[in-house]
């Protein structure tokens, strides 16, 4: 009878272990898949921002923005477009279309549009001898 209830014990204990190691190895997976899935609300910020900055300019259709954030603005100050920057602007840079959209969330105004012009090895000058 005490062999009984000792075995008993004993597999009790080890069930417990066990759905205790399961239990953080689990949590442990779910924290790292979390961590590398791309956030749902910045998905929808991001979704929240361009739909702002699209009821204020035409948008490129077909491209998805690039998204920045001025974080300060006394370093841009000597490039045009980032005069009138305020640290919190949001920054959409459109490669394709070959546009960066400078926008106050704040304010709900766009600040600056330029054309964007992005370097390449077929543009740079050739030295001629």
């Amino acid at each position: 009878m005490i062999n009984k209830i000792l075995a008993i014990k004993k597999s009790t204990i080890l069930i417990a272990a066990l759905l205790v190691v399961l239990t953080g190895t689990t949590y442990y997976f779910y924290s790292q898949y979390q961590r590398f899935r791309p956030n749902k609300s910045a998905r929808q910020e991001s979704a929240d921002l361009i739909a702002a900055v699209g009821r204020l300019i035409v948008l490129p259709v077909g491209e998805e923005p690039t998204i920045a954030t001025v974080s300060n603005p006394d370093r841009l100050r000597d490039q045009v477009f980032f005069a009138n920057a305020q640290a919190g602007d949001k920054v959409l840079i459109y490669a394709i279309a070959q546009k960066a959209i400078l926008y106050d969330p704040d304010e709900d105004k766009i600040v600056e549009v330029a054309p964007l012009s992005i370097g390449s090895a077929n543009n740079a000058p050739s030295k001629k001898k």
